[in-house]
C-alpha cells in the first residue's frame, strides 16, 4: 500500500487545500509531466518506452515531497490517502473493467477499411460511447478499426478521428457517456438533461467530422490505390467471439448506475476518508466482472485482439502523475476569484454579473484539454451557482456550454481524456504510427478548433 499511495492522483484532495494560498510555482510539476510527454517520446523514444513510469513517479514526488515540508506530513498524507481511496482506484477500477472486458470481445468478419466502412464504424462506436461509456467503446471499436485498416498506407488519421469521435463527442448524450456528465448527475442533474439540451451541438460536431473524415479517407484511399495483400486475411462470417463479454459490458453500465442512484447511510471509515456503501459495492462488482472475464475469455480470442495489459500499465502510470500533480492546479481554481488563476474565473462572468455561456464553454473547453475533464466541470458548475435547479432551467445555457465544454474538447489533446491515452497506446501497439503530443494537437486545431467556433456562434452567444 506504501509503495501505490507515491502514484495516486489526488483530484478531490484538492479540496482540502487552500488555493488561495498557494502559489502558481505549485503547477510546475504538472506541466512537466505535460511536456515529459509530449517531448520526451520525441527526443528520447528509447528512455521513454522503458522508464516513462519512473518520469510520472519523479514528477509525482516533485509535487509530493515539498508539499509535505510547507505544509506538514499530516496534510499531505491524509490528502494522498484521500485521493488513494475516493478518487484513483474507483477510476482504475472503472478503467480495467472496462479494457479487460472489451479485450475479451473479438469482432470477426471480412473487415476491409473502406471510407465507407471506416466511416460507419467511427459511426457506430459514437453512438455506443453515449451507452456504454466512451471508454468502454473506444476498447471494443478500435481493435476491429485497426484490424480493417491493416493494409493501408495512412491510418493514423483513422484513429485520431476515432479519438475525436468516439473516445470524446459520442459521450456527450448520457451520464454513461464521460465522466464529468455523470457527476452532473450526482450533483442533481437529470438524467436525460443534457440529451435534450445538447442533442443539435452533438449532432452538428458528430456530423461534420464524419464528413469531414469520409472526405479525408476518401482522397488517401484514391491515392494508395488498390491494395491485393491483405496482412490478416479474414474469410470468415461477420459476428462475434467472447458473446459473453457484452452481458459483463452490460453488468459494468448497471453498477456505474447503480452507484448514482442508490442513496444509502452507511458509510465506512478509511483513514478518516468516507466510503459510501454503493460505491463500495461498484468497485468490488467491477473487480468480480475484470476477473470472471478473464477466466471466460477463450485465450483464441484474447489471442486474435492482441490482448496485452500495456496500454492499461501506460494509463494507469501517467494519469497517476498526472492527477496527483493536478492537485494545486484544481486547488487554485476551486479558490476562484481569490486564486492566483482568478483572472480566468473572472472572464466568464459578464460585466452585468450574468454568466457568459460562450466563455464558460471555453474556459472548461481549454481547461479540459489539459487538466482531467471531471474536475473541471465541477469547478465551472459551482462557479455558475452549484444549484442544480437553477443551473437546468434559468442557466441552462450556462450548463449546456459547461456540459458541452468538458465532453467536447478533451478531445484536444492526448491526455483530455483518459480513453484518448489507450487508444493511443493500442495503436502503436499494433503497428500504427501516430502523430506526436503536438502532432496530434496539430491535427484538433485544424479540425476540432474550426467546429468549435462555429458552435460557439451559433450557440453560446
Amino acid at each position: 500500500m506504501a509503495g501505490l499511495m507515491a502514484f495516486l492522483p489526488g483530484v478531490a484532495a484538492a479540496a482540502e487545500i487552500n488555493g488561495a494560498q498557494l502559489s502558481p510555482m505549485w503547477g510546475i510539476p504538472f506541466a512537466g509531466i505535460l511536456l515529459s510527454i509530449a517531448l520526451l517520446p520525441l527526443w528520447v523514444p528509447s528512455f521513454w518506452h522503458h522508464h516513462f513510469g519512473k518520469v510520472s513517479a519523479a514528477w509525482a514526488l516533485a509535487f509530493l515531497l515539498p508539499f509535505a515540508v510547507v505544509f506538514g506530513p499530516a496534510l499531505a498524507g491524509t490528502s494522498l490517502v484521500h485521493a488513494a481511496v475516493a478518487e484513483y482506484i474507483p477510476f482504475i477500477v472503472l478503467l480495467t473493467a472496462l479494457y479487460t472486458v472489451s479485450g475479451g470481445i473479438f469482432i470477426r468478419g471480412n473487415l476491409h477499411g473502406s471510407p465507407a466502412l471506416n466511416t460507419g464504424i467511427l459511426a457506430i462506436g459514437t453512438v455506443l460511447a453515449s451507452f456504454m461509456g466512451t471508454t468502454g467503446a473506444s476498447m471494443l471499436m478500435i481493435r476491429p478499426l485497426i484490424r480493417a485498416n491493416d493494409n493501408r498506407a495512412h491510418k493514423a488519421h483513422v484513429v485520431v478521428f476515432f479519438i475525436f469521435l468516439v473516445s470524446n463527442a459520442g459521450g456527450s448524450l448520457t451520464p454513461l457517456g464521460d465522466p464529468p456528465l455523470f457527476l452532473g448527475f450526482l450533483k442533481g442533474v437529470d438524467f436525460f438533461w443534457t440529451v435534450r439540451h445538447i442533442f443539435p451541438e452533438t449532432l452538428f460536431l458528430v456530423g461534420s467530422l464524419l464528413v469531414i473524415f469520409y472526405l479525408l479517407d476518401s482522397w488517401y484511399y484514391r491515392r494508395e490505390g488498390v491494395l491485393p495483400v491483405d496482412p490478416t486475411p479474414d474469410t470468415r462470417r461477420f459476428g462475434f467471439d467472447g458473446i459473453a463479454n457484452f452481458w459483463l459490458l452490460g453488468a459494468v453500465v448497471g453498477l456505474v448506475l447503480m452507484s448514482g442512484i442508490w442513496k444509502s447511510p452507511v458509510v465506512f471509515e478509511v483513514f478518516g476518508t468516507e466510503v459510501g456503501l454503493p460505491g463500495l459495492m461498484r468497485d468490488l462488482g467491477l473487480i468480480a466482472v475484470t476477473f470472471i472475464s478473464l477466466s471466460i475469455t477463450p485465450a483464441k480470442v484474447h489471442s486474435e485482439n492482441q490482448f496485452s495489459w500495456g496500454p492499461m500499465q501506460e494509463v494507469a502510470k501517467l494519469f497517476a502523475g498526472i492527477f496527483l500533480t493536478i492537485i494545486p492546479v484544481i486547488a487554485m481554481l476551486k479558490a476562484g476569484v481569490q486564486g492566483p488563476f482568478g483572472a480566468v474565473v473572472a472572464a466568464v462572468t459578464r460585466p452585468d454579473g450574468q454568466p457568459d455561456p460562450a466563455m464558460y464553454f471555453w474556459a472548461t473547453g481549454v481547461l479540459s484539454s489539459f487538466l482531467d475533464n471531471a474536475p473541471t466541470y465541477l469547478v465551472f458548475f459551482n462557479t455558475a451557482g452549484g444549484d442544480p435547479q437553477t443551473l437546468m432551467t434559468t442557466l441552462a445555457p450556462t450548463l449546456a456550454a459547461i456540459s458541452a465544454g468538458a465532453v467536447f474538447m478533451g478531445a484536444n489533446s492526448y491526455i483530455g481524456n483518459a480513453p484518448n491515452l489507450m487508444v493511443k497506446a493500442v495503436a502503436e501497439e499494433r503497428g500504427v504510427k501516430m502523430p506526436s503530443f503536438f502532432g496530434y494537437m496539430a491535427w484538433s486545431g485544424a479540425v476540432l478548433i474550426p467546429l468549435f467556433v462555429i458552435m460557439t456562434l451559433i450557440w453560446f452567444r
